[in-house]
């Protein structure tokens, strides 16, 4: 059955961003150094239409996040960001963004098309599960749209990778996560570089 998933990469102390993060500093003070894991692998080279790059237990689990994946949705802040990605964003497929001001959608080269979605989260999430079919919709970010997700009670599963570093300040991704909220451990991967935790939302 498909799901509603997330997928992102923190700190040891919880940050997905360091301090003073903005259109000029996306990831924050430090916080680039959170994706260093992921930049070199060949499963996050492809779709940035790079070659080569490594294979491995860190690739094998960044190509299996996205393979089931049949839709996105985003927040504005991120959408703006993702704008540096040119005519053709890594994303090839249909991406929902979570916006107050209406626009046409934006279609780009290798199958990405940006639809704006001025109705709510749930609004989005069915317009993208419409698109999806019968494969999952991820939540692609940022940590404020995560944690809207996670308050409605509309996240199904979700995997952190931990990056061996402390940020000490910056964004939390779990700054307004509901205190009802409950896990359990799926999967657990180690690597010398991140340790990738898989976990299922109780309902």
């Amino acid at each position: 059955m498909a799901k509603v998933v997330f997928d992102i990469t923190t700190s040891l102390d919880g940050f997905v961003a360091g301090p003073n993060d903005g259109l000029e500093l996306p990831l924050g003070e430090g916080g680039e150094k959170l994706h260093e894991w992921v930049y070199g692998l060949a499963s996050w080279r492809e779709p940035h239409g790079l070659e080569g790059g490594e294979t491995g237990p860190d690739s094998e689990v960044l190509e299996e996040a996205m393979r089931n994946v049949g839709a996105i949705i985003i927040g504005r802040r991120m959408f703006d960001l993702a704008q540096g990605w040119g005519d053709e964003p890594p994303f090839h497929m249909p991406v929902f963004v979570l916006t107050h001001e209406a626009r046409e959608a934006l279609p780009k080269e290798g199958g990405t098309t940006f639809t704006f979605v001025t109705e709510g989260i749930e609004n989005a999430l069915e317009q993208a599960r419409a698109a999806a079919g019968d494969k999952d919709v991820a939540i692609g970010g940022g940590a404020n749209t995560i944690q809207q997700f996670l308050g409605a009670g509309l996240i199904d599963e979700f995997q952190l990778h931990i990056a061996p570093m402390l940020l000490g300040g910056g964004v939390r991704l779990f700054e307004q996560a509901p205190a009802n909220l409950t896990v359990e451990s799926t999967r657990v991967i180690e690597s010398p570089r991140v340790a990738h935790l898989k976990y299922r939302v109780v309902k």
